[in-house]
């Protein structure tokens, strides 16, 4: 048996080849046993030796040599020249005021791109296009049916043709008379209906007339608008004619044969979804939730107490806390993360809540000042301003109107109000038998908007997730789930809310260090614990979880689905 190889033996020096293997050196990937370090060091005095214990080989970067001086390591990267280069060449001048990085740098990027690279090759694309490949080979099978069909047909004609060309020419002319009446039907219809919303439009102009100048309070009250059912204007039908392509009557016995074509179209085939219905092009891909979420990374914020986070991209965060400052983060995973600017509050009061809207605006409600403010190209603007109430939390919806949570001056009322172009649009307060839905009192209230369009705030007053459908209709609360199996069992104190693609709804709690996640309708699906005080909630496209940590001071980045 050879005691090199054998599986039975330990591994051996490469040098004396009958010590015991306990040094490796990274530069040369030899393995040494102590006595013979020095005599490896003195065999090619051209290299630098990275000698490391047996344990910790491969730890030793191995930089690349340096092109333009020999026996030099570059351990720095030109990001101008996209070349590595060594101190020699530094010292040279050839790259003053250049861009440089860390080459480690520049290979953790690397790694980073071809990790990401090679998952997209081995889970998409390679699969996607075996899907393709069979979709085409299906393709080949229908089309030699539908050509041996298309041969039949042609066969079969020709032998009709002779006795049953009068019935054919009777029978296309009651085809264009049927399909003339069905398309005057339905013009007719459309008008008549258009018309109709004309003379209505008509009547609600002439019974809003009097509203103008009246000063009679019951008289105006009265008046209802209708206008939100014309904004969505009639749909434009446009009929299209059928086409009669006669026959010549030598050659061709009533029939051509029109062209075969093979079209191309880039946008054919999807990475996610090869073949999609009507109802699913609109739907996002399904995602599980993982078994472990998993911290990507904590962004330390500065605040002494952080409260609110809002994602502007996958790349850049926005959070608020004590203080008037509110702060964007770049959050690249490759890099610490970094604050790039900050926009003081228009009052210097903290803001009480932040988002960011459809287009991209930061806003924050400031309840001290009663205001609702925009922040756009870093100028500051108050666009809402509130008498006798005060707003607590704001979001955007997927319209671009804005939904805020207000409190009375008293405390003895909370409501929901959506606004569409900063103009009061809808209030959200009672239920159907005309009780409150919101607990009373100044307590930490969050709201979000779901994919379906539900309505959903975190009532820490009541403890409670309470959910209304888009046209302010209670549809659930959720009060929480017993942990039988953890000693982490406190009353349920909500704060933050946010969903995400699945339509699951995400609540802070901060009494058991948790976040909750609840479906669409209101059932459990599990919690998520690696957290500590959450407050503020938000997600990015990716689905990723952003976690205000109140205790730690840090915004905490989670990846929670599959």
């Amino acid at each position: 048996m050879n005691p090199r190889t054998s599986a039975q033996d330990v591994l051996r020096c490469d040098l004396c080849e009958t010590a015991v293997v306990q040094m490796h050196c990274d530069t040369c990937l030899v393995n040494l046993c102590k006595a013979c370090v020095g005599e490896h060091m003195l065999s090619d005095e051209s290299k630098k030796h990275e000698v490391v214990k047996f344990s910790l080989r491969k730890s030793t970067p191995l930089y690349p040599g340096c092109k333009s001086h020999d026996k030099e390591r570059c351990e720095m990267y030109c990001n101008q020249c996209d070349i590595p280069v060594c101190n020699s060449c530094l010292a040279s001048k050839q790259h003053l005021g250049h861009e440089l990085s860390k080459i480690l740098q520049v290979l953790e990027k690397k790694k980073y791109t071809i990790i990401r690279e090679r998952i997209e090759l081995n889970d998409t694309i390679y699969p996607t296009y075996h899907v393709i490949a069979s979709d085409v080979q299906n393709r080949m099978s229908q089309l030699e049916k539908e050509y041996e069909d298309l041969s039949t047909a042609i066969t079969k004609h020709g032998m009709d043709c002779y006795r049953e060309i009068d019935k054919l020419v009777k029978k296309l002319k009651a085809e264009v008379d049927q399909m003339k009446s069905t398309q005057f039907k339905t013009l007719q219809k459309h008008l008549d209906e258009i018309n109709k919303k004309i003379s209505n439009i008509q009547d609600d102009i002439k019974s809003t007339e009097f509203a103008i100048d009246t000063y009679d309070m019951s008289e105006l009250l009265s008046v209802t608008s209708n206008v939100h059912m014309y904004r969505k204007l009639p749909e434009k039908l446009v009929p299209s004619l059928p086409k009669f392509i006669p026959g010549k009557i030598l050659g061709e016995i009533f029939g051509t044969l029109t062209s075969s074509s093979l079209t191309s179209d880039e946008h054919g085939y999807s990475m996610t979804t090869i073949h999609k219905s009507t109802d699913a092009a609109s739907s996002p891909p399904v995602k599980q939730l993982l078994d472990e979420p998993q911290t990507i990374i904590n962004i330390r914020t500065g605040y002494g107490h952080p409260y609110n986070v809002a994602c502007l991209s996958d790349e850049e965060i926005w959070a608020s806390g004590t203080g008037n400052l509110m702060k964007l983060f770049s959050i690249n995973e490759l890099e610490e993360p970094q604050q790039l600017k900050s926009i003081r509050t228009k009052s210097g009061n903290s803001p009480s809540d932040i988002a960011v809207t459809k287009s991209g605006d930061l806003v924050y409600t400031d309840y001290d000042d009663r205001t609702v403010n925009f922040v756009n190209n870093e100028k500051t603007k108050n666009v809402i301003r509130l008498r006798n109430w005060k707003p607590r939390s704001v979001c955007g919806t997927s319209s671009g109107d804005l939904l805020i949570i207000m409190e009375s001056d008293d405390d003895k009322q909370i409501k929901v109000v959506s606004y569409s172009d900063f103009a009061e649009k809808q209030t959200i307060q009672f239920d159907d038998v005309g009780k409150p839905l919101y607990s009373t009192g100044s307590y930490d209230r969050f709201i979000t908007e779901n994919r379906n369009l539900d309505i959903c705030v975190s009532d820490s007053g009541a403890k409670a997730v309470v959910v209304v459908n888009q046209a302010g209709k209670l549809r659930f609360r959720y009060t929480g789930h017993s942990r039988t199996t953890s000693s982490n069992n406190e009353p349920i104190s909500l704060r933050g809310i946010i969903t995400d693609s699945q339509s699951h709804i995400l609540t802070a709690d901060y009494n058991n260090d948790c976040v909750h996640i609840i479906d669409q309708d209101g059932q459990f699906l599990r919690y998520i614990d690696c957290v500590i005080y959450p407050w503020g909630l938000c997600t990015d496209t990716n689905d990723n979880l952003f976690v205000v940590q109140w205790g730690s001071r840090h915004v905490k980045k989670i990846k929670y689905l599959q």
